[in-house]
């Protein structure tokens, strides 16, 4: 019998806590009103190691230390270790899908995204990033592909959809003739017949006056904040701000999402003087978000990497050590690097030295000059000098840190799923929002156990009644049996 209570009293505590919402923090009092505007920051590929290593790189806390508010799972439909197609589009839309694929679900059933949901609420939309504008991050918030690889296809869904498109792929919007990859269509004049400003420099960016902005900055992806020409391409701190700038005016607010993407591309090649340059930058671009926030006093910031990669370590190679300091003298990244080594590779020496300042010993130079991809073998040499490891050279499936300031930040406390976070933010802006559009009063949940109390108090009943059934089934064939 003492067993059977037992039972009994353990089926209680787990449906008692079946109505509890993981995905909802307790809210203020002070923060109950509907916030105007949200940014999205995402570092592409940022963990806790990566927090961490750039802290002592920077030397002191840094803005992720004073905004962290807790973790979150990356899975995709199909895997535990996500691409950012399918990190993405959880992120956008709220659904998981399967790695490769954009905006859909795993049938292939196109998603609403929440920017798209802010958008149909008359809120300006903003998207800015230092990969192509039509790469799997950005293009997860505003397009619907089967495969993320589609950007000439990507690229028209984004024209009329958002209002200020800010980064690289200008190939993507010219036709082939023009060294693009549409076969007749320039997505470009399209968007200057419809109202954008078209600009691709710097200095256009920043002389830009407020509305629709189209700024493509390079033909592919943007340069790494390393090999950056200041005098030609942006930061991502000043795209952020001209993007704050010109959504600003629109009175029903915006929603803008910020992708630091090469922080995931420097992890892959294992360059980690690039990954914490390319840290720093996405930093300021942080920093820019919250000092609009805090002068705003109706906006959200929430700044969330969409997975791991290359399981960066803080120290590493059996030693008890870290000496990140090192890189503050690394220049250039490693294809930078790679790139001046002339064609025998018998000038490593000058090359590492110059922008890497570092005396490479014999076996150092040994490994560079008979590395298939010496780009590589430069960053591995580095990397070992300031005892930063990796594991993988892909993305890893561990838990990354979860950020917001300003608010309703207090909503995303805790450990949460990425496909939390569009809800979230749609309460936060209490507006609808459902990923396969039907709608939804106030910016809820769809109906479900954890944020119904009348259907968890239902769930609740039934689980008791199982669980009465359950006892009185033990028992009288313990009776039986005696």
């Amino acid at each position: 019998m003492k067993k059977i209570f037992s039972a009994f009293l353990s089926i209680m505590l787990m449906t008692s806590f079946a109505g509890v919402n993981h995905t909802h923090a307790e809210g203020d009092p002070d923060s109950s009103e509907n916030v105007d505007n949200i940014i999205f920051l995402i570092p592409d590929g940022f963990s806790a190691s990566h927090a961490t290593n750039y802290r002592h790189y920077k030397g002191e806390y840094t803005i992720f230390d004073e905004t962290l508010v807790g973790m979150m799972q990356t899975t995709s439909a199909d895997n535990r270790v996500t691409d950012s197609a399918a990190a993405g589009t959880a992120m956008a839309t709220g659904v998981k899908t399967n790695n490769e694929m954009l905006g859909v679900d795993p049938d292939g059933n196109e998603l609403h995204s929440i920017l798209k949901a802010a958008t149909q609420h008359g809120k300006a939309s903003g998207l800015v990033a230092t990969s192509t504008i039509t790469h799997a991050t950005p293009a997860a918030f505003a397009a619907n592909v089967l495969s993320r690889e589609s950007e000439a296809e990507i690229a028209p869904q984004l024209i009329g959809e958002v209002d200020v498109l800010l980064g690289g792929g200008k190939d993507f919007f010219l036709p082939e003739k023009e060294g693009g990859h549409h076969e007749d269509v320039n997505l470009i004049a399209e968007a200057e017949e419809l109202g954008y400003t078209f600009i691709e420099n710097r200095d256009q960016l920043l002389g830009a006056d407020s509305g629709k902005l189209l700024g493509l900055f390079a033909g592919e992806g943007m340069a790494p904040e390393l090999d950056r020409d200041e005098a030609v391409e942006p930061s991502l701190a000043e795209m952020t701000e001209v993007a704050i700038e010109s959504l600003r005016n629109n009175e029903d607010g915006f929603f803008l999402m910020v992708e630091g993407s090469q922080i995931d591309w420097a992890s892959h090649a294992h360059d980690s003087p690039w990954i914490l340059k390319d840290t720093e930058a996405f930093e300021a671009a942080v920093e820019a978000a919250v000092a609009f926030a805090e002068e705003d006093e109706n906006t959200l910031v929430v700044i969330a990497g969409d997975h791991d990669t290359a399981g960066m370590s803080v120290g590493g190679y059996d030693e008890y050590e870290s000496n990140v300091d090192i890189l503050h003298g690394v220049t250039a990244t490693g294809d930078y690097m790679a790139e001046q080594l002339d064609e025998n590779r018998d000038n490593i020496a000058d090359v590492l030295q110059t922008y890497a300042n570092i005396e490479p010993t014999d076996e150092e130079l040994s490994v560079i000059a008979e590395a298939e991809e010496p780009n590589i073998a430069i960053n591995r040499v580095i990397s070992e000098r300031a005892f930063v490891g990796f594991t993988s050279d892909a993305h890893t499936g561990v838990d990354v840190p979860l950020y917001a300031f300003g608010k309703h930040s207090e909503k995303f406390h805790g450990f949460l799923d990425n496909t939390d976070l569009p809800f979230l933010m749609a309460e936060a802006m209490g507006i609808d929002f459902d990923p396969y559009d039907n709608v939804q009063e106030g910016g809820e949940l769809p109906v479900t156990a954890t944020n119904s109390p009348t259907f968890a108090l239902f769930g609740l009943v039934l689980a008791l009644m199982s669980a009465g059934g359950l006892v009185y089934f033990r028992f009288t064939r313990k009776v039986k049996e005696e």
